[in-house]
C-alpha cells in the first residue's frame, strides 16, 4: 500500500492553530469585550482537531478532510460579512472578515483540489 502523504493534514492543523491564535490576539489588541471577536478561534478549534485526527486516524482521513473543508468553507462563508462593513473602513474586526474571507477561500480551493487528485489517484490505482 502506498504511503499517503501528510501535507493536508498539516496544512489544515496550521491552519487552525492559526485563526485559533489570530482570534485571541486580535480580541487582546483591541481590548473586546465582545465574544464575536473570538469567532476566528472558534472555528479554528475544529480545524485543529480535523488536522489532528487525520494524522492519528489515516484510515479515516477522509472523513475528516471533508470535516475540514466544511469549516474552512465557513471560514469563508463568514468572512463574506466584509462586504458589509468595509465601508466603515478597516479596524480589528474588518480585518478578521476579511482574513477570513480570503483564507477561507484559498483553504477551500485546495481541499477541493486534494479531493479532486485523491479521487483521481484512487481511480488510476484500480486500472
Amino acid at each position: 500500500m502506498e504511503q499517503q502523504s501528510n501535507f493536508m493534514a498539516n496544512l489544515t492543523l496550521g491552519y487552525g492553530t492559526f485563526l485559533l491564535l489570530w482570534g485571541v490576539a486580535i480580541s487582546v489588541l483591541s481590548s473586546s469585550d465582545s465574544i464575536t471577536s473570538y469567532f476566528p478561534s472558534f472555528l479554528g478549534v475544529p480545524l485543529m482537531l480535523s488536522g489532528f485526527m487525520t494524522l492519528r486516524m489515516p484510515e479515516k482521513r477522509k472523513l475528516w478532510m471533508h470535516v475540514a473543508a466544511t469549516f474552512g468553507l465557513l471560514c469563508a462563508i463568514g468572512g463574506t460579512r466584509f462586504f458589509m462593513v468595509m465601508g466603515d473602513g478597516i479596524n480589528y474586526a474588518s480585518s478578521s472578515m476579511l482574513m477570513l474571507l480570503v483564507t477561507g477561500v484559498a483553504y477551500t480551493v485546495v481541499c477541493v483540489r486534494s479531493f479532486i487528485a485523491a479521487r483521481k489517484a484512487r481511480e488510476a490505482a484500480q486500472v
